[in-house]
């Protein structure tokens, strides 16, 4: 066997080829790309013409032959070996069969080894005869954890939805996920539940309405989705505070003239001005626009008419008419609120467990106690089953607490210091300042900064409370800690989270005293003069009254709490060793 130069049109076909049926055209592209590449890699196989010729027939190689010809190659390298008794055939069949394709993971190696040994994205895809975007794709799965691509290289792959999302996430979420989610031996990977825990919020270029200046200016960096169709712009970000920020600051430099910024609903709707008349047909003139983010964070407007204000006919003020169209009043324009809605859930979260824990350390006089369990019990999360409704609200979990105050034989029996161990586990049982069905409204910020529940609360000063701000509520934060605000948003939140690594920011939102307007409607209550949380009965100028009002007002406010689960909380039977210990008899 030996090795010798010819022209590659010179060699016969063999006629016992077991190849017959024609090789596709994309595999002819990429063989003919590889052998100009490159050359070819691996040279043909031919043997002496038998039966008195003396040329030479292809044994192994005809595709790499034919390719040669079609490349304008002279000359090319084939390996002479001895003619076979069967004319090649058993060499071909093996040739054809016994050889297996690359494994997809030693793919995405090579291409990284390529990568390191100089090649560029460019020459690799020549090479291979694919787009320049399949091998960043590849590259991309290259980077998957290592231990996740022994374990897919065994043949236990993930589907390519679930491969996008793991190759997405950085190394150290994959890492934490795969030691969470690791298989056994000789078991497959949880793709699923692997792919789930990496997944991310995308917020899309296409949808943004902001440009590239405020994008730079909030620190979102857009990530193309290699994975996606190559004609349509794929860019995204996981920067979902950032993008919302942006947003946010467009609508309000783009407002019109007669347009407000709205919220959305539990239903995704916008909240527009009271008794407004939204329009569906064409808008004309004096009709007036809101401007509003859908839950995919879309700019999203809507027309709407207001009705004719009686008071507004009479003389007005340059400032009444400012805020007017025509004579409609219109409500002043929203701009982003300093902390956002998530921010406020955090705070919520804050203030709750500093008001626990200082319900729980904090010294407290008795009478103090005794006005903050009237307080607690004066909640909007608390419900009592007086006996005209079957809901008992948390009754299991207070009834542990007030078992401590009964004898082993039943009767009414305590000390003082029992009472106020039960008082304050039974506060910090009721009193909740967490946004939803929990939150006891305000009474549990009077309560919190009755016992001094501010200097309980954490350090603020973390990289996800600041994603929640505003770039106005960051400066100000920043001059107030003698920082110097940064021309983007990002690197003045870096800033702080540096200045604040080693001290401690609590944001004025989140402080306990409420304001004064909330007081005087806790005040008015107390007299009958007012409505629970500003809750809207009907049309005032109607003079509609309902008798229900409190238990309406109550419903209304339950039902308005979207997003949280409406189950009640399920009772458990305190167990053996609780009843021992709060001296319950066993019946």
């Amino acid at each position: 066997m030996h090795i010798i130069k010819i022209d590659p049109r010179a060699v016969k076909d063999n006629p016992d080829d077991a190849r017959r049926s024609k090789s596709s055209p994309q595999a002819d592209s990429l063989l003919l790309a590889t052998i100009k590449a490159v050359g070819i890699i691996q040279p043909p196989v031919v043997a002496p013409e038998t039966g008195g010729g003396n040329g030479y027939v292809i044994q192994a190689g005809h595709r790499r032959i034919r390719q040669a010809i079609a490349a304008g190659l002279e000359e090319i390298e084939v390996i002479v070996s001895e003619a076979a008794n069967d004319n090649g055939a058993m060499r071909s069949m093996v040739e054809n069969i016994a050889r297996e394709p690359l494994n997809p993971v030693d793919q995405w190696r090579g291409i990284e080894r390529l990568v390191a040994l100089s090649w560029t994205e460019e020459a690799i895809a020549v090479a291979l005869a694919l787009p320049v975007r399949q091998i960043r794709k590849l590259r991309l799965l290259a980077n998957v954890l290592p231990a996740m691509l022994d374990h897919m290289a065994l043949g236990d792959m993930p589907n390519e939805q679930q491969l996008r999302t793991i190759a997405a996430a950085s190394l150290d979420d994959q890492k934490e996920v795969w030691k969470a989610n690791k298989p056994k031996k000789n078991e497959r990977a949880d793709w699923y539940n692997i792919s789930r825990g990496l997944s991310k919020t995308r917020m899309f270029a296409k949808d943004a309405s902001f440009g590239d200046e405020l994008a730079t200016a909030y620190g979102i960096e857009w990530v193309e989705d290699l994975f996606a169709p190559a004609d349509e712009d794929t860019r995204y970000t996981t920067n979902v505070e950032a993008f919302l920020g942006a947003q946010q600051e467009w609508m309000t430099s783009s407002l019109p003239k007669k347009g407000i910024i709205a919220e959305i609903n539990g239903w995704g709707q916008p909240e527009l001005p009271k008794k407004a008349e939204r329009i569906y047909g064409k808008p004309s003139k004096s009709d007036n626009v809101a401007m509003y983010l859908d839950r995919d964070g879309k700019v999203q407007q809507v027309h709407f008419r207001l009705p004719e204000d009686k008071k507004a006919k009479g003389g007005m003020s340059s400032d009444a008419l400012d805020n007017t169209t025509g004579d409609h009043v219109m409500e002043p324009s929203r701009q982003r609120p300093d902390v956002t809605q998530k921010g406020q859930d955090m705070i919520g979260d804050y203030r709750t467990d500093a008001l626990h824990e200082a319900l729980a350390r904090a010294p407290v006089e008795d009478d103090m106690l005794m006005a903050l369990l009237i307080l607690a019990f004066s909640g909007l999360n608390v419900r009592v089953d007086s006996g005209a409704s079957d809901t008992v609200f948390g009754a299991k979990r207070l009834q542990r607490h007030a078992a401590r105050l009964f004898s082993s034989e039943g009767a009414l029996t305590f000390d003082m210091d029992t009472v106020r161990s039960a008082a304050r586990s039974i506060l910090i049982e009721v009193l909740s300042c967490r946004r939803g069905m929990s939150n006891s409204g305000v009474v549990s910020r009077v309560a919190g900064e009755a016992i001094g529940a501010d200097g309980y609360l954490p350090n603020m000063g973390s990289e996800d409370f600041l994603l929640c701000l505003s770039r106005n509520a960051l400066e100000t934060a920043a001059k107030e800690a003698n920082v110097q605000p940064r021309p983007r948003v990002r690197e003045t939140r870096a800033a702080l989270v540096e200045h604040f690594k080693d001290a401690s920011f609590v944001h004025p939102a989140a402080l306990f005293a409420p304001d004064n307007s909330e007081l005087i409607a806790l005040l008015k209550l107390a007299d009958g003069s007012g409505e629970p949380d500003g809750t809207d009965f009907g049309d005032e100028a109607d003079g509609a009254v309902d008798e229900n009002a409190d238990t309406i007002a109550h419903d209304e406010q339950l039902d308005g709490l979207n997003d949280f689960s409406r189950e009640e909380p399920e009772a458990t039977e305190p167990s053996d060793e609780e009843e021992t210990a709060y001296g319950i008899a066993a019946e």
